[in-house]
């Protein structure tokens, strides 16, 4: 048992460390040539990874093993997480590798560079989340001290800079975790984020009035109005920000009922001195959108009454927004090139419920469904107008 245990952490450490070499590494020049003149065909099923895993996740009573997050470091590499598992790609998902199996199941992954990631993860049957550390790739994880605080949600700028969001609080570590800082936030915020250590937005809730949305531009001493969102609702649901560079963009949630969800996504290029009402979804059974005024179009991706999932920002003026439609069983993608003055939400042609994406630049990116059903991952290189699938577990791949 004891060889047992030693052999299968050599083979996840070994696949790690194929993440981290170049093709060709270790080859003669005539082995490297005739690898790149007769490539091993790409695959869509399960690699022939992970089978006792999926094996105990499809006994009675089991939730199907599925994903959680995605992350691509650059165009070819990427890991994708999800219920006790990773895996990995060196070139674009057409190959993948076991990276990690054990007790952890994540909930976000963020690899920094393609050795020392931070993840957000649970164990199983316990609902309160760990703060986690690898440096060798993600074959082995460490708990990081947090001081108890339940981190939900993370953005690492750096090996030992990272910060820890909790449901209404913004901490900072820079030495890893060893202490944390917290950052003076205002009253009632519901989402934070920083793109650096000086510059950062909330999202704060306005019960019976709707939302504001204020920036700091020396790490949390001050901040400033940026955007105020009429919402008559007694207890406003929240939301989320992203920014990066020149972008800022802000989704606020609506009324959600008939697995229907109401939300109005608001996007700055000029780091929220003007913003442009991009999307503003009303919905039978979650109501009005939250705001006013004209928006560019009146559903998000995926449809019927699609739920936002996560968004990404490239360069200065392109935003995609990933979706998934429990009605309708399909995810999708949205995507705008020009800063939100058009809009264009991709056609659903993937079956799930749920998605995150992540895109390398305005064409390439890819998306994987984190629904508990048809969990699979997918590739696209012409800003989701197609997607082929690149992974897919056995469940997956049922009619």
């Amino acid at each position: 048992m004891i060889m047992k245990k030693l052999l299968r952490s050599s083979s996840l450490a070994a696949a790690a460390l194929m993440l981290m070499l170049p093709a060709g590494w270790g080859l003669s020049p005539t082995q490297t040539s005739a690898a790149a003149a007769a490539p091993a065909p790409c695959g869509s099923g399960d690699h022939g990874l992970l089978q006792q895993e999926q094996k105990q996740h499809m006994e009675e009573g089991a939730d199907p093993l599925h994903f959680t997050d995605i992350q691509f470091l650059n165009g070819s590499t990427g890991r994708a997480a999800g219920t006790g598992f990773m895996i990995g790609t060196s070139d674009a998902g057409c190959h993948w590798q076991e990276i990690y199996t054990g007790k952890w199941n994540f909930a976000q992954i963020k690899f920094t560079d393609n050795v020392n990631g931070w993840a957000i993860a649970t164990l199983p049957s316990h609902q309160t989340t760990h703060l986690l550390k690898t440096v060798d790739g993600g074959s082995h994880w460490k708990p990081v001290y947090t001081a108890n605080l339940p981190f939900n949600r993370l953005e690492a700028l750096g090996k030992n800079t990272v910060y820890g969001y909790t449901q209404n609080g913004a901490y900072r570590t820079d030495n890893g975790g060893n202490s944390w800082v917290k950052i003076a936030t205002p009253a009632n915020t519901r989402y934070a984020t920083f793109r650096d250590k000086n510059n950062g937005y909330v999202l704060v809730v306005l019960p019976g009035s709707g939302y504001k949305v204020l920036g700091t531009a020396d790490g949390g001493h001050s901040w400033s109005t940026k955007l105020n969102m009429k919402f008559d609702s007694p207890y406003p649901a929240g939301g989320q920000i992203y920014s990066k560079d020149n972008q800022v963009w802000a989704l606020f949630y609506g009324g959600s009922g008939m697995s229907q969800v109401s939300y109005s996504l608001y996007g700055s290029t000029d780091q929220g001195v003007h913003w442009k009402r991009v999307i503003a979804q009303s919905t039978a059974g979650g109501g009005p959108a939250p705001g006013s005024g004209a928006a560019v179009v009146n559903q998000g991706p995926a449809q019927p009454g699609g739920h936002p999932g996560n968004m990404q920002l490239i360069g200065k003026e392109t935003a995609f927004l990933s979706g998934g439609s429990p009605a309708g069983g399909m995810v999708s993608v949205g995507v705008t090139y020009n800063g939100g003055k058009a809009w264009k939400n991709v056609k659903p042609s993937i079956h799930g419920y749920d998605s995150r994406i992540s895109f390398t630049d305005g064409k390439t990116g890819w998306l994987v469904v984190t629904s508990a059903t048809k969990s699979s991952i997918y590739a696209t290189h012409d800003g989701g107008a197609s997607w082929n699938r690149k992974f897919a577990f056995k469940e997956a791949l049922n009619p």
